[in-house]
């Protein structure tokens, strides 16, 4: 038995974890993946060469680096017996935020809003497909995989659209309290979904570590909303808005082009 370690600079929160479970999925000679999200780590236990498991890796294009291989004589591995009811948890609790923000982002007519439900539902995508996906082939797999990837950049691309209708327009100020408050909830939204998974690893990880929850790509979304939600009120603009919309539907973009990889 081996143990290969790599470094993962861009896993910054549960739904990277499950894009690389998927992409891995299939290759026969792995024993057991290990993941450690607050240093950004995976570790793999396998048998015989690294090389099919190491290129699937960096083809996620995640700044994936492999540390070291060496022989280890670890081979009772366990896997949560839990580990579904736990992703039902985290897809239920990211699609009602989906919902929340995308209606109150209409209401409020905040931009910012909108996208981060958009990245909330783009999470819900992972953690569905990793359900749904369950037991049935490769093919079926990579045919969810695509068709969610697709539909991720739709809506990333009339959000882009949208974006720019307003930025051209006249539209009115959006409610920055509401863009504040909600995003505030959704940032402990992520860190109760960061908190649960990480906790089901290990009995030794049941704290939440500041270094995992504030190097997420998610909570710093919502952070940015919260900061154009001060900006908006300061600046009595909506520009600030605009501009954190524009980063997020980006990065839906990114997350979308991952998951259309895992279809080829």
């Amino acid at each position: 038995m081996n143990k290969t370690i790599f470094e993962i600079r861009k896993m910054d929160c549960p739904s990277e974890e499950n894009l690389i479970r998927m992409k891995l999925d299939g290759i026969s000679n792995i024993a057991s993946l290990n993941f450690d999200i607050s240093n950004r780590i995976l570790t793999v236990f396998h048998f015989g060469q690294i090389d099919q498991i190491e290129k699937s890796i960096l083809e996620l294009n995640l700044g994936s680096k492999k540390i070291s291989t060496e022989k280890t004589n670890q081979n009772n591995f366990t896997e949560t017996k839990n580990q579904q009811k736990l992703l039902w948890t985290v897809l239920g609790i990211n699609f009602s935020f989906f919902l929340l923000e995308l209606t109150t982002g209409i209401i409020s007519k905040s931009m910012g809003l909108m996208a981060d439900s958009l990245d909330m539902l783009a999470d819900s995508f992972v953690y569905a497909i990793s359900l749904f996906a369950v037991g049935r082939s490769l093919i079926r797999k990579k045919r969810i995989a695509k068709l969610a990837g697709y539909f991720q950049i739709v809506l990333a691309v009339i959000g882009f659209f949208e974006v720019l209708r307003r930025f051209l327009g006249e539209e009115n100020i959006p409610n920055f309290l509401t863009m504040m408050i909600i995003s505030f909830f959704a940032l402990i939204a992520n860190g109760i979904c960061l908190y649960i998974l990480q906790k089901s690893k290990s009995k030794e990880e049941v704290h939440m570590k500041a270094s995992m929850i504030f190097t997420s790509n998610d909570v710093v979304i919502n952070l940015g909303v919260i900061i154009a939600g001060l900006l908006v009120h300061s600046l009595n603009s909506n520009i600030p808005d605009l501009v954190v919309g524009t980063i997020v539907f980006f990065l839906v973009t990114q997350g979308a082009i991952r998951i259309l990889k895992l279809s080829n």
